[in-house]
């Protein structure tokens, strides 16, 4: 047996553990952390008897206290939908126009519609519903459309080129099958001086009558759109798709169209108007 081992300083033994010369004492533990220690297994033991804890094939050991966390939860969420009930029955029978004229219910309105927007829309219109590329801004002032809150209800409700039978539709035609190459160019020149500066200002005033031809039909003789074709204001410095001659000559050639589902059958109709008032609040509102 190896000879024990007492350290000059303090004359505690050591343990016989020594690392470059530094040896370990064999302290014992405080009395008060010693208890502490046997006190947590005496309470994971009466936990572990209380509560669920022990997993088995199918299920856990349920607990002499039939406690459930699920319960818990269904009971709390019918505490929380209890409290509310007046607020969306009230909702329900009130039209979305209406909903604004009562301060109580459109504060509760907003706060619905702000949580169901982080659930169902921030994926395309992000977190702050400044959207991006080929997804629109909720928050400027610039709607294909219309901006009221009736109208953003009918927009949530039945989606952009959806499928179902009453969504709204805009189609714009491919131009690459209708106008020649240099057309396109001048016509994109001339939309882009309605906001900026083009590369070649000589293209604009042909341009301007290629636009008259073919797109003032739609877009209006002065660009700024039609909201019952959902055709986009194009003179709002506004783009959903890109405000450079390329990007605009591409869109002229072959469109792109975004797609946004319908609501209605996913939501419940007073979620839909929570969230049609809660977008319009975004401040783009009109």
């Amino acid at each position: 047996m190896a000879e024990k081992h007492i350290d000059e300083l303090s004359g505690v033994e050591t343990t016989g553990h020594e690392w470059d010369g530094i040896r370990e004492l064999n302290n014992p533990m405080p009395r008060w952390w010693v208890w502490t220690f046997y006190a947590t297994i005496v309470w994971s033991i009466a936990y572990a008897i209380a509560y669920p804890s022990w997993p088995l094939l199918k299920e856990a050991t349920r607990g002499v206290l039939g406690y459930s966390s699920r319960q818990e939860f269904a009971e709390s969420v019918k505490v929380a939908t209890d409290a509310q009930k007046a607020f969306v029955d009230k909702i329900a029978a009130t039209p979305v126009t209406d909903i604004a004229k009562d301060p109580q219910l459109l504060q509760f309105a907003l706060n619905g519609g702000d949580a169901a927007f982080k659930v169902n829309c921030i994926t395309c219109h992000g977190t702050g519903a400044m959207g991006g590329p080929g997804y629109p801004n909720l928050n400027d002032d610039d709607w294909l459309w219309g901006g009221t809150t009736e109208q953003i209800y009918q927009t949530i409700l039945y989606g952009i080129r959806s499928e179902h039978s009453d969504t709204r539709v805009s189609e714009m035609p491919a131009f690459k099958d209708m106008l020649e190459p240099a057309q396109i160019r001048q016509v994109s020149a001339y939309v882009v001086s309605l906001t900026g500066t083009p590369s070649d200002a000589s293209l604009v005033e042909p341009g301007k009558q290629v636009f008259a031809d073919n797109c003032a039909s739609c877009h209006g003789e002065d660009a700024r759109g039609n909201k019952e074709l959902g055709a986009p204001d194009l003179a709002d410095a506004i783009w959903l798709y890109g405000n450079s001659e390329e990007a605009i000559a591409r869109q002229v050639s072959t469109p792109r169209m975004g797609v946004m589902p319908a609501w209605t059958g996913r939501l419940s109709d007073t979620t839909i108007k929570e969230l049609a008032v809660y977008v319009h609040s975004l401040g783009g509102g009109q």
